[in-house]
């Protein structure tokens, strides 16, 4: 049975200032509950991490570990007693990470993701990187934002479409950055 916040609708909402401060909340308490394993700590990223940008309410952590491998047998216990619910690959196709979603108390509606990714590994670089980039340049923030509303409208009903639509832009944004942007991981 299909867990119900796997057909949850494509919703874009007007940045919303209290999400720095959820995300600063949530990212707190991943990286206690995770301490033992991280390796660069936890970030906010996502359109969420990006002041004035229309998103989907719903903050995107990251953090990094020594040990992908056994991750989600080590830390679940943590993490689910925390509201924190383990994404089996069924629901997840993405080997580079393991991902844990928050839900309302409804369990319909995700309020957090955490994307757990191997230390070193690309899928960091590029995530931080990319949040860095839209929080430096207004002007790629604003086309990354009408193309997200032109895809919620095409794909309201498909969140996998949506995020694979938006692959082509993320991938050449972070190949036209510079050298010396490609990782500037300011924590938020």
């Amino acid at each position: 049975m299909m867990p119900p916040w796997t057909s949850e609708k494509v919703v874009l909402q007007p940045y919303d200032p209290r999400w720095i401060d959820r995300a600063r909340t949530e990212n707190d308490r991943v990286e206690e509950l995770l301490e033992p394993w991280l390796v660069d700590g936890v970030q906010h990223i996502g359109s969420t991490a990006v002041v004035g940008l229309i998103a989907k309410p719903i903050i995107d952590l990251i953090a990094s570990v020594r040990d992908l491998s056994n991750i989600s047998l080590v830390a679940s216990g943590r993490l689910t007693a925390e509201g924190w619910t383990y994404v089996d690959p069924e629901f997840d196709a993405q080997p580079w990470r393991r991902f844990f979603i928050k839900t309302d108390t409804s369990g319909r509606h995700r309020q957090s993701h955490l994307h757990i990714v191997q230390a070193g590994g690309s899928k960091w670089v590029e995530m931080i990187s990319f949040r860095d980039a839209l929080r430096h340049d207004h002007v790629l923030a604003r086309r990354y934002e009408d193309l997200k509303v032109r895809l919620a409208e095409q794909h309201k009903y498909d969140r996998k479409a949506y995020t694979m639509a938006k692959t082509e832009f993320v991938m050449a944004a972070l190949r036209a950055l510079p050298a010396d942007r490609q990782m500037k991981s300011s924590r938020a």
